[in-house]
């Protein structure tokens, strides 16, 4: 795992925090310092910490100097920045924690970011609940059995038809106007999704699950 770049930013802060020692290169935004800080993550591992810096005192920059990165570019967010640094850095696999929670208008922002790099990095987000992360048209993943799998489309998905899942799809079409594809499960180890056009959100549940809530 050490060609993924791991960054953290500000949502909710993680219950656990990943080995730093799995990732080539680690990046929090300015928002994202304070909870890494707090929880007692090893801050001399990050690479950069980037931001207008809005949020931060600037307290531990002569202990970091050199890791701050000022982005003041106000047409992007801080989770754009930070991507545009990691690409221009040579990695292109990115774990992202702490993308959701917190105020959900920023929640909404960082998946159309994630949307407008999907063609460029794999950027894979986790929290509590689950991953989640734009798929190609053709996609499998294995040891699924009994998680959550929701598709979410982005803001539309045609012709989709999935194998291994309780509700199956055939040759089906999702739009965030009139049907989306959430809380399915999966009653096979390995699930497939095909599509033909459009754009689809996975989410796979962290955990299984024993009685399916459907909602």
């Amino acid at each position: 795992m050490r060609d993924k770049a791991l960054l953290f930013i500000n949502g909710d802060a993680p219950k656990s925090l990943p080995n730093p020692e799995n990732y080539g290169l680690i990046a929090c935004t300015d928002g994202a310092f304070h909870y890494l800080k707090r929880m007692g993550f090893p801050l001399d591992k990050l690479d950069f910490i980037s931001g207008d810096f809005d949020s931060h005192s600037g307290s531990d920059e002569d202990m970091y100097e050199g890791k701050f990165i000022l982005t003041l570019d106000q047409e992007k967010t801080d989770f754009h920045k930070a991507l545009e640094i990691i690409q221009e850095r040579g990695f292109s696999d990115i774990d992202v924690f702490g993308g959701s929670g917190g105020e959900q208008d920023h929640f909404l922002g960082n998946l159309t970011v994630a949307y407008a790099f999907k063609d460029k990095m794999k950027i894979t987000f986790y929290d509590e609940f689950s991953e989640y992360y734009f798929i190609p048209s053709h996609f499998t993943l294995k040891g699924m059995k009994n998680k959550m799998i929701s598709l979410y489309p982005f803001p539309s998905a045609n012709n989709i038809t999935t194998k291994g899942l309780n509700w199956p799809l055939t040759n089906e079409s999702l739009s965030i106007t009139s049907r989306i594809g959430t809380r399915n499960f999966a009653v096979e180890d390995e699930i497939s999704i095909e599509y033909k056009s459009g754009d689809l959100l996975l989410f796979v549940g962290i955990k299984a699950i024993e009685y399916p809530a459907i909602y």
